[in-house]
């Protein structure tokens, strides 16, 4: 994942980013289990979201004690305990920062890729074999993403549906019962379109620089005489209607869980945080991209 899922942390209370901090730093935690220390370079935002989005759909209050760990040894903060929906984020995380590691080898010989590779490989092949199924299936959409972009496609809903596919997937494997599984899954489906398309807008600039493929690029034709900042406001309507959309689609489907705890904190998130994400990208570009908490 990409690190875009954030609180809008002006408006979150004290006690409230306190606990998000504490299912980030729990799921880093978990992480360092599987896959080593070096492994927690690879944490994002979106899984500590995917931990907190799962653990409030059980009962029981959050668990979590003050702890002092490798990156903060002075200073004792507080991390939510281990629990399935903390192992599964980290599994995640593990498993979709892999793959990512190895596209950036594959297709811009980016020496990142293999070193990272080589970090997360005990805890890769331990996902792996834990989740068979869903690993298969991540890697089928990758595949398919990989033929759009080799192809040069020049359809930017196309060409997310693959990656929001594989968040659906990976949203909605995370619960058994078929229904929430299922407002999961279209939550995942629409965090994967947001994620993918802003992504695609963040990186216009890089990618035009680099001459590596962009949907957007391709879609509305950019042309040099024109200048990026002059191509980024021209198509800024367009890719904020297909991103508002998503944002829309996936609200929706939030309001169907039934969510025991953490309901202030995940509303944050879902109608501020990703909403002020979304404009900042739209009007910054790669500029706004947080601090780790």
């Amino acid at each position: 994942m990409f690190g875009y899922i954030t609180p809008d942390k002006p408006e979150l209370k004290i006690w409230e980013f306190e606990v998000f901090r504490g299912y980030y730093c729990g799921v880093c935690r978990a992480m360092a289990k599987k896959a080593g220390h070096r492994g927690r370079f690879v944490l994002t935002y979106d899984c500590a979201f995917l931990a907190l989005l799962m653990d409030s759909l059980e009962d029981g209050p959050v668990s979590g004690k003050q702890r002092r760990c490798l990156f903060h040894p002075l200073k004792k903060r507080y991390i939510v305990d281990s629990n399935s929906a903390v192992e599964y984020a980290s599994d995640i995380n593990i498993l979709l920062s892999y793959y990512n590691l190895k596209d950036k080898w594959q297709d811009e010989r980016n020496l990142l890729g293999p070193a990272g590779m080589a970090v997360l490989k005990k805890g890769y092949g331990k996902v792996k074999k834990k989740y068979p199924e869903l690993a298969a299936e991540i890697e089928r959409e990758l595949s398919r993403l990989h033929e759009l972009e080799r192809r040069k496609c020049d359809s930017i809903d196309e060409a997310s549906e693959p990656f929001a596919r594989m968040m659906q997937t990976v949203f909605q494997q995370a619960r058994a019962s078929e229904r929430i599984g299922k407002v999961l899954g279209w939550i995942g489906y629409n965090l994967g379109k947001w994620i993918y398309i802003l992504d695609a807008y963040d990186d216009i600039e890089d990618n035009i620089k680099n001459g590596s493929y962009n949907p957007l690029v391709v879609q509305y034709r950019y042309e040099s005489s024109e200048g990026v900042n002059s191509f980024r406001e021209r198509i800024k309507e367009k890719a904020e209607f297909i991103l508002i959309y998503s944002l829309s689609e996936l609200e929706k489907a939030f309001s169907l869980l039934d969510i025991r705890k953490n309901k202030s904190i995940l509303d944050n998130i879902i109608y501020r945080g990703l909403l002020v994400r979304t404009r900042n990208v739209l009007q910054m570009g790669a500029d706004c991209h947080e601090k780790s908490v």
